[in-house]
């Protein structure tokens, strides 16, 4: 693979984390205000935002990196109405440039409660847009085992999948910081983050229910195919066999397997270094597993033609 390609995977994914996180964040601060309210919902949730927007940052940097000239990006906007790569563009810079607006205004309060929601959700949608834009990116007629409805569908099952476990992981280490720092609150932040991890771990099985059904199909349908996408199939159940099958074994057993022991162990309190642990760990080997099915969709690819 070409170092573009590596940049790739790095703003697909971080992107993607990105999106889904802050879209989790934003259903989580609805629940968490009106479970307790404002205040303990910008205790719960400022912490996540200081981290998301780093990543945005990081994944468009390494978007430049595979373009032929970085520094003329800025002429992308004029293809917009044509090109969905000026559209990823596009989208890309609009969603940093918003979701740093909203950590800015949440992190020093300023203007309205209500506004900073409005803005929120206006961010969310971008960002949801972003990801649509990235996977029409792809369908082209020249790649067959890209110019698919799984290509959108994948990636919005990593964009869910990575910002919800992402956002777990937050909250624990945001609980654990309060108890340290603001006891008084920590009977209330736990609560809501062993309600918001539960449903996070629901919604984890989930996703990973839809992943097992969905890659089967997907290589069926490539062994069905033209000739190109055969051979993406026989690429992906032959020399890149193992990595399909340490894919699906990560991503197994970090939303499933952990996942429903991250369920059980918020269910009842007094478990929170175990619950910051099994958050942790569903993380790290869902990220694992989502990069290397990201390695796969671009190392496994057979064009069509010349």
């Amino acid at each position: 693979m070409r170092i573009q390609d590596f940049a790739l995977i790095t703003f697909t994914i971080l992107m993607q984390l990105s999106v889904g996180a802050f879209v989790v964040l934003a259903f989580a601060r609805l629940y968490a205000t009106r479970k307790a309210n404002v205040n303990e919902a910008n205790r719960l949730s400022d912490r996540a935002l200081y981290w998301i927007v780093p990543i945005v940052i990081l994944g468009l940097l390494a978007s430049l990196l595979h373009l032929g000239n970085p520094l003329g990006a800025y002429r992308a906007v004029n293809n917009f109405g044509t090109s969905w790569l000026s559209r990823e563009i596009t989208f890309s810079v609009a969603f940093t440039l918003l979701a740093f607006l909203y950590t800015l205004l949440q992190w020093r309060k300023i203007l309205s409660v209500g506004l900073r929601n409005v803005l929120a959700w206006i961010t969310a949608l971008v960002g949801l847009g972003l990801v649509y834009v990235m996977g029409n990116v792809y369908l082209l007629d020249a790649q067959p085992a890209w110019n698919t409805w799984v290509t959108l569908v994948t990636f919005f099952l990593t964009t869910f999948l990575l910002g919800t476990l992402a956002v777990g992981a937050v909250f624990v280490t945001t609980y654990a910081s309060v108890k340290r720092r603001e006891p008084e609150h920590a009977k209330t932040q736990f609560g809501l983050v062993r309600d918001i991890v539960r449903w996070i771990a629901v919604v984890a099985v989930i996703l990973l229910g839809i992943q097992l059904v969905i890659l089967p199909l997907y290589v069926a349908s490539l062994s069905s195919g033209s000739a190109a996408a055969a051979a993406t199939a026989t690429l992906l159940v032959g020399p890149f066999g193992w990595a399909l099958i340490l894919r699906v074994a990560l991503v197994f057993l970090g939303a499933g397997v952990v996942g429903m022991f991250l369920y059980q162990n918020a269910q009842s309190a007094g478990k929170e270094n175990v619950l910051g642990n099994l958050a942790y760990t569903s993380f790290i080997l869902v990220l694992a597993a989502e990069v290397i099915g990201r390695y796969l969709f671009y190392a496994t690819h057979v064009r069509l033609g010349i």
